[in-house]
């Protein structure tokens, strides 16, 4: 799998982690829960909506000043950068 969402601590290390996600799924697709487009951004959405508990569960405050604009910006140009 790939390397730990919590090392990710700048735009660069978000943009390796990401490319970490998509090899890992050109690799190992079968292992993913979540494998077509449809499903991921709906199991996306709906972690989003429940950051919260899982964020209590792992003894872990949710980030309140996190740049949401930005990830929100990203997922979206992301359907037609070249």
């Amino acid at each position: 799998m790939t390397s730990s969402p919590d090392r990710v601590d700048s735009r660069e290390a978000l943009a390796s982690f990401v490319r970490s996600l998509h090899r890992d799924h050109a690799d190992n697709a079968a292992s993913w829960e979540n494998a077509d487009l449809g499903d991921f951004l709906e199991a996306l959405a709906a972690w989003i909506d429940n950051a919260g508990g899982w964020h209590r569960n792992a003894g872990r405050e949710l980030p309140v000043d996190g740049d949401w604009a930005f990830f929100a910006r990203a997922l979206s140009a992301a359907a037609v950068y070249e």
